[in-house]
């Protein structure tokens, strides 16, 4: 059972945290990371209260605080509040933490637990120790020590980015594995797919950089109205985390690896879907579907199968760049040359996530298996494809439909173009 190595993972997470670091929300899209700590425990709680209607939750205050949105439970705290709160206490936390910890094991070792409920639970741990890290990146950036650092193994080889051509034709879109995956990947159905390209690299931070030194920030041709507006409102004028340094004439950034001149060959990161979709217009591209973006990632034409990796049906970082890789950024264009996928399309699991134009909505068929988890989502999001440098390496499949604001870019999320023939 994955149970206990994920506990240890989050735990290894702040392993070298200051207690001052658990406590602070510096803006209200970011959670306290004490927050997360006591929110992963308090959901299995709320799996032992579906197994079990009279199950009794550890703390009531703990059921009000640590819940992050279901109603159907308790009226939640604003998501900007929970940093106002000074109890419960951190070291109250963790005690909650390892109490629960023993408690779940215990019934593990009883075969007393639906493991269905039981592994929804474990993979919603694996999604809070991916947004630990965002939050990490944005409270502490390079003052964060991370547990374990590696360095990239993999060999770079330089490809010249391109778009290739992928053939209409129906193309059964979603999950087809008996492997766990949540409610949204399924049911797996029929779409038709005209002609398209589709460039075999996410855009870098380089070709990036001639967008905004074209003017692309100060032109509202290339955005969407409500994109222009909060463009506008916040003063965007470059991806999230970059500085320009006018005195060498150069983009730099600070984050978990230091203080550094922006890699141009690295991909673009921390942009939202509405700087992603300005990015395509001003290139004359597009972005892909969802649909586009899976077939191009893990079908193989030539066999006419697909599986759950561009590579195959089982995940290694000889192929992606994933939490596990430690490496705590994303790697230049080219570094897993073993990871491509059967059209040839390059990183298209791990380093960024990457913008789709599709709407996050049910397929045809859908049936939630929890309620209030994924289902009350499906308006005013955009869906996202294929992992992160921060995404634990058991949470991502090329079926995952990863889903946010159009707005949001604190997120590890970048994109690659498309276009129709």
């Amino acid at each position: 059972m994955d149970f206990v190595k994920t506990r240890k993972r989050t735990l290894a997470l702040v392993k070298h945290l200051e207690n001052d670091d658990f406590v602070v929300q510096p803006t209200n899209y970011i959670s306290p990371i004490k927050w997360h700590i006591g929110h992963v425990s308090w959901m299995y709680e709320v799996i032992l209260k579906k197994l079990d209607p009279h199950y009794i939750f550890h703390s009531n205050e703990y059921v009000k605080y640590f819940n992050s949105y279901y109603q159907g439970i308790t009226a939640p705290y604003e998501k900007m509040s929970r940093g106002i709160f000074s109890r419960p206490t951190t070291k109250q936390i963790f005690k909650y933490f390892h109490i629960i910890t023993k408690k779940i094991i215990s019934i593990i070792n009883k075969n007393d637990v639906d493991i269905t409920l039981l592994r929804l639970a474990i993979n919603h741990e694996y999604q809070h120790q991916e947004l630990m890290i965002y939050d990490l990146q944005y409270i502490l950036s390079n003052l964060y020590k991370p547990f374990k650092k590696t360095n990239l193994q993999s060999p770079y080889m330089k490809i010249k980015s391109k778009m290739i051509k992928i053939s209409s034709g129906i193309y059964n879109l979603g999950h087809n594995s008996t492997k766990f995956s949540y409610d949204v990947e399924k049911p797996e159905h029929k779409v038709y797919l005209e002609d398209y390209k589709i460039c075999i690299f996410p855009v870098t931070n380089g070709e990036y950089m001639k967008f905004i030194e074209d003017g692309g920030y100060n032109d509202y041709k290339y955005w969407l109205a409500d994109g222009w507006k909060t463009v506008q409102e916040n003063n965007w004028e470059a991806p999230m985390y970059w500085k320009k340094d006018n005195k060498h004439d150069k983009w730099i950034k600070q984050d978990f690896i230091g203080k550094r001149i922006i890699n141009q060959h690295e991909p673009v990161s921390n942009v939202s879907f509405y700087e992603a979709d300005a990015y395509c217009r001003w290139y004359g591209k597009r972005l892909p579907t969802e649909a586009e973006w899976e077939k191009a990632s893990c079908w193989n034409e030539k066999k006419c199968q697909k599986t759950m990796f561009p590579w195959g049906n089982t995940i290694s970082t000889k192929f992606a760049n994933i939490l596990e890789s430690y490496l705590w950024k994303c790697t230049e264009i080219g570094s897993y040359p073993d990871g491509k996928s059967p059209y040839g399309c390059y990183q298209m699991i791990g380093d960024v996530w990457e913008w789709t134009s599709s709407e996050f909505t049910k397929y045809p068929g859908f049936k939630s298996e929890f309620k209030e988890y994924n289902d009350k989502w499906f308006t005013n999001q955009k869906v996202l494809r294929g992992g992160s440098f921060a995404t634990p390496k058991d949470s991502i499949r090329c079926s995952y439909r990863n889903f946010f604001r159009l707005d949001e870019r604190w997120l590890f999320a970048g994109f690659r173009c498309a276009e129709d023939i």
